[in-house]
């Protein structure tokens, strides 16, 4: 229950504290008094959207605070959000509006606390619900009108609700895998192509030694030189074993070395090291020209080979110009991708599972989404009995009410739209409400509505605004009946022009506007004064100051004709509030 509001700076607000009451709170005024400011200011510290234009005029910092009862719901919320009580009963919900040249800042705090967003949300909805007229456009919002049947269907429709959210959540991932993988089928395909002809290729190349290449280009060498290697493998054998010439071979030479040596061996036998030596020498230059020779007898031109080795060294190059630059890193390469060709060929099994997958998951929210719709059906029987109920006493006693749910795809809420049809006058087929009801209409229906979510409410504090607006007579006296029925098991706040509402109060506030002077500057330096318009709100204690007021909404004017008026309207809500007592 909201306790106590406190404002500062807030529009045409200077510094204002009420106190509320349990029961049926009204506040009164002229149009334009500042009525709907305190119900600004009250959504203000809930959170609600807020622009530079409600810090009042020459300052820059506005503040609301709301302090509220706590009951066994809240109290255990709170402590999920790790926010303590204070005096173990009382919620005090602070809002600080700062703007500047640039921009505006808002800190909200619950206890002391400062907390953002989400949880103002959270708080919110667990201790005050604010109905205006400006909520006929819910009232033709599917979703909106949908989730007030599903509030009223209590936990077990929410419950399905949440299942199949959980459920729309399991099949959309799945779903969007799936266009994802769609989607990128095209490159999948192209990329396999590549692949496989890359594969084939470097299949085809017959990859298998790294040095191939290398030994290649040797070989080439060698083949296309065959004559030159022939004359000079010759040379060599000459100079080294037998030459034509008169010059001496190098084995001839060693062998007079030897000869001499072998003489001087006789004379000083620390010389047979290097005869030693000579004797190698001569065996390996011997050796030499054997393999020399043959090396040159068996040299011979082969230029279908040759053709073969030119053909071969070609297609490597042309390989590793693609896949290396090395050959090393063209098998390499090759080996990598033959792996990556076996997962593109496992991607289309994955389609095929992600698509049967998908069709599981949808099977199932299908089902969930039909057994959430046979609920609200039948929640909808039991909201169509109780808003009738609810309109007769408020002069709508011949009023026709039916909630259409219509099939549509499946969604996290469901796979239902719901419109509430009306029907004011017998005989007139039933439209969407929000096309044919009048204001008057709207009024009553919106209240009605809230009179049949009160059992299921969570909030203690409902707030009206102009509820009552384009009503007179029996019907707004229905409506004031149907208000304090409300206030009994709620703390209703109501802002009405009419009489017959206002007499039905259980505390009674008078709204209007003054013009002050305001000292503007420093007052030791003898500031200016300057006219400023504020708000004020009296609360009407006493029967004198009620029966005013309420003549004065009721005639204009505090004539004797007019307090009789509203001496009546007190004594007729006297009289009501004892026989519902």
């Amino acid at each position: 229950m909201l306790l106590c509001l406190r404002i500062e700076n807030f529009a045409l607000i200077d510094q204002l504290e009420l106190e509320f009451s349990p029961g049926l709170n009204v506040l009164t005024g002229e149009t334009g008094a500042g009525k709907s400011i305190i119900l600004d200011a009250i959504d203000a510290a809930l959170g609600g959207k807020v622009s530079s234009r409600v810090i009042r005029t020459g300052t820059n910092r506005a503040m609301v605070e709301a302090t509220f009862t706590s009951n066994s719901a809240l109290t255990a919320w709170l402590s999920e959000q790790e926010i303590d009580l204070i005096d173990d009963n009382t919620v005090v919900i602070s809002r600080e509006i700062t703007a500047s040249s640039s921009n505006i800042r808002s800190r909200s705090r619950v206890n002391g606390v400062l907390v953002n967003r989400q949880v103002m949300g959270g708080l919110r909805d667990r201790t005050l619900e604010i109905t205006a007229q400006g909520q006929t456009v819910q009232v033709g919002q599917s979703a909106q009108v949908r989730d007030w049947l599903d509030v009223y269907g209590g936990a077990s429709l929410m419950q399905q609700r949440h299942t199949i959210a959980s459920t729309f959540t399991a099949y959309q991932k799945v779903h969007l895998l799936l266009e994802k993988r769609r989607t990128s089928e095209r490159e999948r395909l192209q990329q396999l192509d590549l692949l496989t002809y890359q594969v084939q290729e470097l299949k085809a190349a017959n990859l298998s030694d790294a040095n191939e290449l290398e030994q290649l280009l040797q070989e080439r060498e060698r083949l296309s030189h065959v004559v030159d290697l022939q004359q000079m493998s010759y040379k060599v054998y000459q100079a080294l074993y037998q030459n034509d010439s008169e010059t001496p071979a190098a084995g001839d030479l060693l062998g007079d070395s030897e000869a001499i040596l072998n003489d001087m061996v006789e004379y000083d036998a620390k010389l047979q090291q290097m005869l030693d030596l000579v004797r190698d020498a001569q065996a390996t230059v011997m050796e030499v020209a054997r393999q020399i020779n043959a090396y040159g007898e068996d040299l011979e031109a082969d230029p279908q080979r040759l053709e073969e080795v030119e053909e071969r060294i070609q297609e490597l190059k042309q390989i590793c110009r693609k896949y290396g630059p090395s050959l090393n890193e063209a098998i390499a390469y090759y080996q990598r991708i033959q792996g990556q060709l076996s997962q593109f060929n496992d991607s289309e099994q994955s389609i095929e599972n992600l698509e049967q997958q998908e069709q599981e998951c949808l099977d199932k929210l299908t089902q969930a989404c039909k057994n959430l719709t046979q609920l609200r059906r039948t929640t909808a029987v039991h909201l169509e009995a109780e808003l009738l109920r609810q309109l007769k006493p408020l002069a709508m006693e011949k009023v026709q009410f039916q909630v259409e749910i219509v099939p549509t795809s499946p969604t996290a809420a469901g796979a239902d739209k719901i419109t509430f049809m009306f029907s004011p006058n017998p005989g007139e087929p039933l439209q969407p409400l929000m096309a044919i009801a009048s204001g008057g209409e709207m009024s009553r229906f919106l209240l009605a509505l809230k009179a049949c979510f009160s059992e299921a409410d969570a909030v203690e504090t409902m707030v009206f605004d102009e509820i009552d607006v384009g009503v007179s007579g029996r019907v707004a006296q229905a409506i004031a009946e149907k208000l304090h029925q409300l206030s009994q098991g709620h703390q209703v706040l109501c802002v009405t022009h009419q009489p017959l509402v206002a007499a039905m109060a259980d505390r009674h506030f008078r709204v209007d506007k003054q013009v002050i002077n305001e000292v503007k500057g420093k007052k030791e330096t003898n500031g200016h004064r300057e006219e400023r318009t504020v708000v004020r709100v009296t609360t009407l204690d006493n029967l004198t100051k009620r029966r005013e007021e309420l003549a004065q909404l009721a005639g204009g004017k505090s004539a004797h004709d007019a307090i009789a008026f509203a001496e009546s309207l007190l004594t007729q809500a006297a009289n009501h509030r004892k026989s519902n007592s």
